[in-house]
């Protein structure tokens, strides 16, 4: 590939300089309402991510009933909603789906209305994208009114769809039983049951699910129950959140209460890792977010440690966390992505993004809630440090994608057809963070901006919102930006924010990193800058102190600027490959990457060794891209058949892609030569972001994605 040049390492990124403000924090006047006028002037919210007729209901509760089978990988039951129709001559409710899900019957009850048995419905299934199907069914016209309550029971059998990962016990940590766990962020949950498969319609949920003995089942609810003697756990979520946060676990789990609120969940084998590693953590960071950000509205925070098959690094189920279970090796990887989902507990899960086509109100504003847990818990420097690992791969991406592309729109438009968990990349949350950034900037005052996300969220709590939303409350809230015209101001227009393409208007001040920051520079500017570099220079940077987050800094760096010299290479090799084989699965993957990227043979073991410790997503596939893209795609493919039976299904499809440029498998997944001519279903879970420029994205493949399923 070609040499990409390292942008001037000025560690002051502010593009313009702005004003004071004299903002206020609650108290010192009313605080606005929502309620600003403009409501009427909008159009209806449209989800064209949801075959659904959601705007006709409203959901009051529904109950899911399932029996888990996992001799032949099956959930069947019953899915109960609770509806209320809105609007006149509504004569059929149409619900997101599935091919994978087989109904077997739907019926009608009217609640107070003397009817004695549930009168059966008709209904068809129509297609609808590749990632879904719409489920219309007619309703009676005579039993159904604007205002009267609606029960609707539907039966069904999952199969094979994107929401539910089933893992043989070889595919688990302890490898003794199996586990299954479901992923419905963004909008796989309609194979999971038929739904309003969109962020725009909330409801609160009850669920019972029976199980084998042995089997331990957690779901994103605020309550729960078991009955040992029917083997029956009974759940209640008693706040109203949208379909893709509804998540269950069934497996051999076992929990450590690790406060009054927390308690960590894990396979045996791991759970004393996992509490060696976050101990009392977890109830200190919730501790500085309410600080900041008003009370934790969700009951528990509890994390479940998931297999290495789990497609992503982590993902926001309320009440539930769920996390990789490989991120626990990277201390402070681990930190940021744990605190990045309690802040999602404010930000995308109270306060929920109408639509997929404005992820960031979810993830900008969580990763700016992140960043201020992490300023407060951890230090200015160290959080300094920490954005500019990711605002450098938000860079390098742009360089590679170019300013003009349309997914580094903060408000993506897509078409009907087009899976919104493809819009999953860097800007949702960085371009978004640097926004949020922005608005406090202009505030005059981080700490009134602090109190205005705590009124937000009150005023917003358990809705979903459009960007209006926010920035109408915003101006209100702050009335004197308003009347200065901010939202107007030239090259930093609130509308140019939104809908235009390429880098951040602004960027925060980063310069109180410059600690921690300089000397990662210095290294870099050393090795590029000399061959061989002096090495009584080189002896005055001691890596072995340096955390995590500079040594990936600096990998970062140096790869920007492969290829390299093979001198340089073997220089490095001498002196970091020891290192580096001591520590974490992210800087080794960065270190392996710029082996695979500059043909250094001499390493070539390690990646072998790399490839057949690790089994997950985060680090197989962008080794992988490079070793296909480089010369050594004959290693790759030979790694690849040593290593496929411990790889998910999913990951399997994956990587027969990238190998063979097929997605071909035979019956049982395991794979088969190009020449084959079978062709699986489309893996459901595992593509790759549009804004992901293959291999050379690899390096911030975690960073870009930690919290999604692109489908994550």
């Amino acid at each position: 590939m070609a040499e990409l040049h390292q942008a001037p390492t000025s560690l002051c990124c502010c593009r313009k300089s702005l004003p004071d403000s004299g903002g206020r924090c609650s108290g010192d006047l009313a605080r606005p309402s929502a309620g600003l006028g403009l409501e009427s002037q909008r159009c209806p919210l449209v989800d064209v991510a949801s075959a659904s007729n959601f705007r006709s209901f409203q959901l009051c509760h529904f109950h899911l009933d399932l029996r888990l089978n996992f001799a032949v990988k099956e959930m069947s039951g019953w899915l109960v909603l609770d509806l209320v129709p809105v609007q006149p001559g509504v004569c059929s409710l149409i619900l997101d789906s599935h091919p994978s899900l087989l109904i077997h019957s739907i019926d009608c009850k009217v609640p107070g209305a003397g009817q004695q048995e549930p009168v059966s419905l008709t209904y068809r299934v129509d297609p609808f994208t590749d990632y879904g199907s719409s489920l219309s069914i007619s309703l009676p016209t005579a039993a159904v009114k604007p205002g009267r309550a609606v029960q609707i029971t539907v039966r069904y059998t999952t199969t094979d769809g994107p929401a539910i990962w089933w893992l043989d016990s070889e595919l688990t940590c302890g490898q003794v039983r199996p586990l299954v766990f479901t992923q419905g962020h963004s909008v796989c949950n309609r194979s999971f049951f038929p739904c309003f498969d969109t962020p725009a319609v909330k409801s609160t949920y009850t669920a019972t699910v029976r199980v084998p003995d042995g089997v331990t089942v957690l779901m994103s609810a605020s309550r729960s129950s078991y009955s040992k003697q029917d083997r029956v756990f009974q759940f209640s979520m008693e706040f109203p959140v949208p379909s893709y946060l509804v998540a269950l676990v069934a497996g051999e789990l076992q929990h450590v209460d690790v406060g009054p609120r927390s308690r960590l969940w894990a396979e045996p084998c791991l759970l004393s890792c996992a509490v060696k590693k976050l101990g009392g953590s977890v109830e200190r960071w919730l501790g500085v977010a309410e600080d900041l950000f008003g009370p934790y509205l969700w009951g528990r925070c509890d994390i479940v440690f998931l297999p290495p098959s789990f497609p992503i690094v982590a993902m926001e189920n309320p009440c539930l966390t769920f996390i990789i279970a490989s991120i626990l090796e990277s201390s402070e990887f681990l930190l940021i992505d744990v605190i990045h989902e309690i802040a999602h507990g404010w930000f995308g899960n109270a306060v929920t993004n109408a639509t997929w086509e404005e992820m960031w109100l979810s993830e900008g504003l969580a990763t700016y809630a992140q960043r201020r847990i992490t300023t407060e818990a951890y230090g200015e420097p160290f959080t300094c440090l920490e954005t500019v690992v990711r605002l450098d791969a938000l860079h390098r991406q742009l360089r590679l994608l170019g300013d003009s592309n349309p997914v580094s729109r903060l408000q993506v438009k897509f078409e009907s057809g087009v899976n919104p968990s493809t819009l999953m990349n860097l800007f949702t949350y960085e371009k978004g963070f640097c926004f949020v950034s922005y608005l406090s900037e202009i505030s005059g005052d981080v700490r009134r901006f602090d109190c205005f996300l705590r009124d937000y969220i009150s005023e917003f709590k358990f809705k979903s919102v459009v960007a209006q939303d926010l920035i109408d409350y915003f101006l209100s809230y702050f009335p004197e930006l308003k009347d200065a015209a901010v939202a107007k101001r030239e090259g930093l227009e609130f509308e140019r924010w939104l809908s235009g393409c390429g880098p951040p208007l602004y960027e925060p001040d980063l310069s109180a990193g410059g600690a921690l920051i300089g000397p990662v520079q210095d290294l870099c500017d050393l090795w590029r800058n000399a061959d061989p570099p002096d090495l009584e220079a080189l002896a005055t940077f001691d890596l072995s102190t340096w955390s995590t987050f500079q040594i990936v800094l600096f990998l970062d760096r140096m790869l920007d600027h492969s290829p390299l010299l093979h001198s340089v290479m073997a220089s490095l090799s001498d002196s970091y490959s020891s290192l580096f084989d001591g520590l974490n699965a992210e800087v080794q993957i960065r270190w392996l990457q710029m082996v695979v990227r500059n043909s250094f043979y001499p390493d070539l073991p390690r990646v072998r060794a790399f490839l057949h410790k690790h089994t997950s997503r985060m680090y197989t596939v962008p080794l992988y891209e490079d070793l296909v893209a480089g010369v050594m795609k004959c290693v790759a493919v030979e790694i690849f058949y040593q290593t496929q039976r411990r790889l998910h299904p999913n990951l399997r499809r994956t990587l027969q892609q990238i190998l063979f440029q097929t997605s071909s498998t035979n019956q049982n997944g395991s794979a088969l030569p190009p020449s084959s001519g079978s062709t699986p279903p489309q893996e459901p879970t595992a593509a790759v972001a549009t804004a992901s420029p293959g291999g050379a994205t690899g390096t911030t493949a975690t960073i870009a994605l930690r919290d999604v399923n692109v489908s994550a």
